[in-house]
Order: structure tokens, then sequence, then C-alpha cells
């Protein structure tokens, strides 16, 4: 490969971008502040860095917790495994939007300078920040609106949250592969200057820690005083629990009412089984202290109690290996039924509950009978359940 002089290399610079307007040349001028430097840029950018790699962690444990690929078993235990980890996923993400808005507001000089190409792999690189920034304020936009039940987005959320996520996380390794050496020089030089950095990125990650504060409490329960931002609080709700979607958003009231229901296993059994809720009644009953964990983050314990999945299924005769599909009344909608793998419905902890906190289901928790069940997210956690599929 021949590389040409560098005055040739100018040259052609300068005829592919002649002299810019007239904005573009005073733009430089009005970035006054000392803080659009590479030391502000690279502290900010290995704290985005960090927390970016957590979400991206902490997202894949929800997703395939969600929608386990067909040879995927995940554990019943911890209880709080999903909790824990999806809490840090939508708490730690929100933290992370201070952090993207000071580093955007350090490094957007560099939007404005000219000639915007020097070369082809100067284009290129450009080209991968562009997708880096796009796909980093796709996530944390579209993140919020989620949390916050507000879908003006016409696509569906998880799907596009989930590609997006590979997109930002190839994006960040390319960028770091060719911006960590000379971060990782700046952070290691004592500067020689005074300017404020200190003081702007404490600003930074205060702001980080206020929505941590006033959010945390949707998960953790002493807190949940302080968690003004967040959209659901323990203690609110029926029973103590809060909602996100009613018997009548979803249209079974009628059907949860009729005095008919009955809870019916079949496919592969030995033995079909039908149970009317006094049957449910009469078998023994038990009581399991369990977080009932949604995907927005919030997330509460309660005190259910009912039948062992495992004791309905063994009237049927049910294989140890089984797999086994809760359907809901619900007529429509994603999650109308949910997967139970083994090592969920053979642990005692895994109830089919008839009641929550002391009394009877409330029919926005899934009257007559519910799946609740350790380490699920709560759109698993199947309402109004009328039918068991064993296969």
């Amino acid at each position: 490969m021949v590389r040409r002089p560098a005055s040739l290399r100018n040259a052609l610079t300068k005829a592919a971008f002649p002299k810019p307007p007239r904005v573009l040349r005073e733009m430089p001028a009005r970035f006054t502040s000392r803080l659009h430097d590479e030391r502000v840029a690279s502290w900010l950018g290995i704290a985005l860095g960090v927390s970016v790699t957590v979400s991206f962690g902490t997202g894949l444990v929800s997703h395939f917790m969600q929608h386990p690929a067909g040879w995927m078993l995940w554990p019943s235990r911890p209880v709080n495994v999903y909790r824990v980890t999806q809490g840090v996923h939508v708490i730690g993400g929100l933290a992370t939007v201070p952090l993207l808005l000071a580093k955007l507001w350090t490094v957007y000089p560099k939007l404005w300078q000219w000639p915007p190409v020097r070369s082809i792999g100067h284009g290129v690189q450009r080209l991968l920040v562009f997708v880096l920034v796009g796909a980093a304020l796709f996530q944390y936009v579209t993140g919020v609106l989620n949390i916050a039940y507000w879908y003006v987005f016409r696509f569906y959320f998880t799907t596009a949250h989930y590609w997006t996520a590979y997109i930002l996380a190839g994006a960040l390794l390319i960028h770091v592969a060719n911006e960590g050496g000379k971060a990782r020089r700046t952070v290691m030089t004592r500067p020689h200057d005074t300017v404020h950095r200190r003081g702007f990125l404490l600003t930074a990650a205060g702001a980080g820690g206020v929505i941590v504060l006033t959010t945390v409490g949707q998960t953790v329960t002493p807190l949940a005083r302080l968690a003004v931002l967040a959209p659901r609080r323990p203690g609110t709700g029926p029973q103590g629990v809060p909602v996100n979607k009613s018997a009548a958003a979803t249209g079974v009231t009628a059907l949860a009412r009729d005095p008919a229901w009955r809870l019916t296993v079949t496919g592969r059994v030995a033995r079909e089984v039908t149970l009317a809720p006094a049957a449910l009644r009469a078998l023994p009953q038990h009581t399991a202290r369990l977080p009932i964990a949604c995907v927005e983050g919030w997330s509460v314990e309660a005190n259910w109690h009912g039948v062992r999945l495992r004791d309905v299924l063994a009237l049927a005769g049910v294989d140890d290996d089984a797999r086994v599909l809760v359907e809901s009344l619900q007529p429509s909608g994603l999650y109308r039924t949910s997967r139970v793998d083994p090592p969920h419905w053979q642990d005692p902890l895994t109830l089919l509950a008839l009641g929550l906190n002391g009394e009877p289901l409330h029919l926005d928790h899934g009257f007559p009978c519910r799946l609740i069940s350790p380490n699920r997210p709560g759109v698993m956690q199947t309402k109004w359940v009328h039918r068991l599929v064993v296969s």
C-alpha cells in the first residue's frame, strides 16, 4: 500500500472539505469551559463503561429468565436472584443517565470539528461513535419510558431493548479498543492546571446517587417512603402488593368469578385431574414468603398461601422431568402462559396460591388461583390460572 505524502493528503482534504461556513468557524469560541477536556471525558467514560457492562449482564439474566431457550433450566434458589439482578439493572440504569448526559456535554464540541472526516479510518471511527451514542440514547430513553409505562413507541420494547443491547456492547468494545490506551494515560497523568474537574464529576455522580436514593425503595422495602420517582412502591395496591394489570383491564373478571371455574391438569399425564375450588382448599395448605419482582424494577415480599404445585401434579402422576405450561383465563397477551421447569415445580416453595397476606386472593392478584414461585419474573407468575398442560 502506497502512503500519500502529508501535503497531498492535506490537499485532498481541502478539496473534499472546503472552507467551513462562518457559524462553524466561530463555534470553537463558544466552548469556553475547560471541562471539555480529555481527563473529564476519560473518567466519565470509565464510569459509563462499568455501568453499561453491569446493565448488559443483568439485562441478559432478565431476558433469558423471561424468554428461556429450550435447553435452559434456571434454578429456583436463591429465591431473590431475579429480584436483585433486575433491581440492579433498572436502578443502575437510571443512575447512569446523569453520567451519560455529562459525558455527552463534555465531548460534544468534537461534533463541530472541521473537516468532519480526515481519512477513511477516521470516518469509520466517527461512524462507530455515532452508533455507540445512538444505541446508548435509545436504550436509556426507551428504558425510562418503559419504567414509566409510557409507550409512545410502536415497537415491542423487550425485543428492541434486547437486540440494541448487543449493538451497544459491541460498539463499546470497539470504542474501548480504540480509546482505552489514551484514556488510561490521561487519568494516570497528574494534571498541571486548576480546572475544577472534581466538582463536575462529583455533581454527575451525586445526581446518579439521588436517583438511586429516590428509586431504590421500590425494591428495598424499608426505603419505600423515599421512592418518590418510582412508578410502583411496596404497600400500594390490593393487599399491600402493587398490581401492573387488573382483572378488568385483561377482561377476566366474569371468568374468574364464574362458580363453574375448575383447575384442570392435562397433557402427558397418567390421569387427568379436575379440581373445584373446594377440592383445592381441601389439599394440604402451605405458606411461603416470596417476592414478586417485575421487569420494571419494583419488587415486594409477601406471604402467599395455597397448595404446592408438585402436590397437584402428583395427583395426575406427572413424571419428574416433565415441563408444565401454566395457562391463564386471560384471553390474549404474550404472557397469558408461562413454562415451569422441573427445578421450579418440584420446589416446595412453588405454590398455586389461593391467598395473600392472610386474606383470600384478591381478584387483581389472580383470584381464584395464581402461580407464585421463587426466582421468577413477575410476568411469569401467572394469574387467573385454570389449566396446567404437562409436556
